[in-house]
């Protein structure tokens, strides 16, 4: 079996490619998972091939990556549209980042929007890879009614429900034809010799030559070969499928390509598992590639016992099933393999970072409707976070509630359904509260004596402390000055450990910070004094001087690295300047040809919005990662505002 992913933006017409293809030669046969990864298996011409129709939000891009980790080659859909080439940028940089065979597919050419070269030139932009027409449209005024390939020389007119006709080259697209075919000779003479010799010496190649010259620069992933069609018409589609089966390398060349990336022997690698999902009453469904002999029920892969094998399209098991190399299978039973992953007989292999999947924006804390799912929830959430790498859980700061990092609100939706549909666990979402903090602006000294009498030993302590501003970031210091044994030395720590219990919460109601605290004098009782007594003293008199010590809120500031192509690098300072941030500078993006890397300093109340911003800003495609910078002081009546609704919700609660 071959298998290819067709991927690309939304509503660029992916699924009607894999149907038409599918549908050339019989009936497909077909299933799809939650996360809308969709696999359609068919027979072309004899040979048995799979069809991963990728899903087309960018908040999906994670599914996308590991569908690809299973391909032999890819087919890029796009828009004839050159204003929404940006839309395949992240796409292109996943193909390109993989090393992927790819096919690009210009879908609903009998929409024209635009001029084919105009769209080419705009998707080079993010592509390292020629981008070379292996087609060129035939044109009736602003209808296309038909195509000519550059290396036959032969034009098909489209027929509507039917195969195209052979046509001559019509007169009106023959310079066209011309021009296209010398250009596309020209970029394959670069990668073959003989031909670069024909061309010197004027002579015309022969179009078998040239087909197998154009084949083996797509298995070697040297170019990026362009077709053109309107898949609703089922216009292209057999060149496109033909396209595959003599340019597409083999699964071993897969094999060796994964080998390659992940530094593990070739000759261990035996499958790749790709994509994982949950079914109600069945439980994690894992999708795998064969990639070596000898795999079946119950032999070691990945360090323990394949599961039950099953058909990924009718969900049958027959343990007799032995999947060849190349085969797609399903496999129950088999909770072990992680996904994605390499898999050897004897262990998982981490996969290439390219399948790491973009960070996270949307934080949302998720609520479940009774108290008897709370625990069920955080065992949900951990195993829905197994089978999907763009979702990261945590628990929230503080409350310990669940906290989930989604790639974006559909993502998230997906999420909640899954939970309910499957788990039966209905939640609500809530922003989370950001990290507040709080310091004190002056020094102040205090004098607390802790005394109290009881039926038998009483209780003794007197601390004098200095408390005062440290420098940021220096967090919180104790130091102690005393003379002459007035608090014992045995006492000391105790007294430290009191002021640290203060720093817990200050008048402002949250964590202290950045304050120094020293211990200058005291008394202490022969009897009466004790470690809990001067504990107790130094927390009592540590809040007494923070409520005189001028308390100043303190908001977290987070370094953000926010990754966007480049023509939409022009708005982004004044989008991160509108929510009080600092951009530090930008630099290309080194290992993705027409991005942007900026760097910013952003207000942890201001994430929330910049994802938001972000997304409708670049439609979709831009994200940003952050780390934790600094707290810096945050004053007047955003600052009350702030007080006042942590002090309503500590009430409430």
């Amino acid at each position: 079996m071959r298998c290819f992913t067709v991927l690309g933006p939304s509503q660029t017409g992916k699924s009607t490619i894999v149907e038409k293809l599918g549908s050339l030669e019989g009936t497909p046969r077909k299933s799809s998972s939650p996360y809308g990864l969709n696999l359609t298996e068919f027979t072309f011409t004899n040979e048995a091939w799979c069809a991963l129709d990728a899903p087309g939000p960018n908040e999906a891009l994670a599914h996308v990556q590991h569908a690809l980790l299973a391909s032999d080659a890819c087919i890029l859909c796009v828009s004839p549209a050159p204003e929404e080439a940006v839309l395949a940028a992240p796409y292109l940089r996943i193909i390109e980042a993989s090393q992927t065979p790819c096919i690009l597919f210009v879908n609903r050419m009998d929409e024209p929007r635009g001029r084919l070269r105009d769209v080419i030139a705009a998707l080079q932009d993010y592509a390292n890879h020629s981008l070379l027409l292996r087609q060129v449209p035939i044109r009736e005024g602003d209808r296309i009614v038909g195509s000519c390939d550059l290396i036959s020389e032969r034009a098909w007119r489209y027929r509507e429900g039917q195969t195209s006709a052979l046509i001559a080259i019509p007169e009106s697209t023959a310079e066209r034809e011309h021009e296209a075919r010398t250009e596309l000779l020209e970029h394959l003479s670069e990668f073959d010799d003989w031909l670069l010799e024909e061309l010197i010496e004027d002579r015309e190649p022969a179009s078998d030559a040239l087909y197998a010259i154009s084949s083996r620069v797509l298995r070697e992933n040297r170019i990026i070969p362009v077709l053109i069609g309107s898949a609703s018409h089922g216009n292209g589609m057999m060149r496109l499928m033909k396209a595959l089966r003599h340019e597409a390398p083999p699964v071993a060349a897969l094999r060796q390509r994964l080998a390659r990336a992940s530094a593990v022997e070739e000759g261990r690698l035996t499958a790749v598992s790709f994509h994982a999902y949950h079914r109600q009453n069945i439980g994690k469904t894992v999708l795998v590639r064969a990639l070596g002999e000898g795999l079946r029920q119950g032999v070691s892969l990945g360090g323990s016992g394949l599961g039950a094998v099953q058909d990924p399209a009718n969900g049958r098991s027959n343990s007799a099933i032995a999947p060849a190399p190349g085969d797609v299978f399903a496999t129950v039973k088999s909770d072990h393999l992680p996904v994605p992953s390499l898999l050897t007989s004897d262990a998982p292999v981490a996969p290439p970072e390219w399948t790491e999947p973009p960070t996270p924006m949307l934080e949302r804390i998720l609520v479940p409707g009774s108290e008897r799912d709370e625990n069920k929830l955080s065992e949900t959430l951990a195993k829905l976070s197994e089978t999907d790498r763009g979702l990261v859980v945590l628990q929230e700061e503080g409350t310990g509630a669940q906290l989930v990092r989604a790639q974006g609100p559909v993502h998230l939706r997906d999420l909640c359904r899954t939970l309910s549909d499957v788990f039966h666990i209905d939640v609500t979402d809530r922003t989370p509260s950001p990290i507040y903090r709080e310091t004190i602006a002056k020094p102040s000294e205090v004098h607390y004596r802790h005394r109290k009498q009881t039926g038998g030993a009483g209780q003794f302590a007197d601390v004098k402390l200095s408390i005062r501003p440290n420098e940021r970031g220096r967090g919180f210091t104790f130091s102690e000055t005393v003379k002459g044994g007035v608090v014992p030395r045995n006492y000391i720590p105790a007294v430290e450990a009191g002021a640290r219990e203060a720093m817990e919460k200050g008048p402002l109601g949250f964590g202290v910070i950045d304050v120094g605290v020293t211990l200058f004098d005291g008394q202490h009782h022969a009897v009466d004094s004790s470690e809990h007594a001067f504990r107790t003293a130094s927390k009592m008199g540590v809040r007494q001087a923070l409520s005189e010590g001028s308390a100043v809120l303190m908001q977290p500031i987070f370094r953000s690295e926010i990754h966007i192509p480049s023509v939409y690098s022009g708005n982004l300072v004044q989008i991160v300047s509108a929510l009080k941030g600092q951009v530090l500078g930008f630099d290309r993006d080194e290992t993705a040809k027409g991005w942007d890397i900026f760097r910013a300093l952003v207000p942890g109340s201001a994430l929330d919005d910049l994802a938001r911003t972000l997304r409708s800003a670049t439609q979709g495609i831009g994200y940003f990662s952050k780390a934790f910078d600094h707290f810096e002081e945050l004053y007047g009546k955003e600052a009350d505002a702030i007080v006042r609704a942590h002090e309503t919700q500590r009430v409430e609660h």
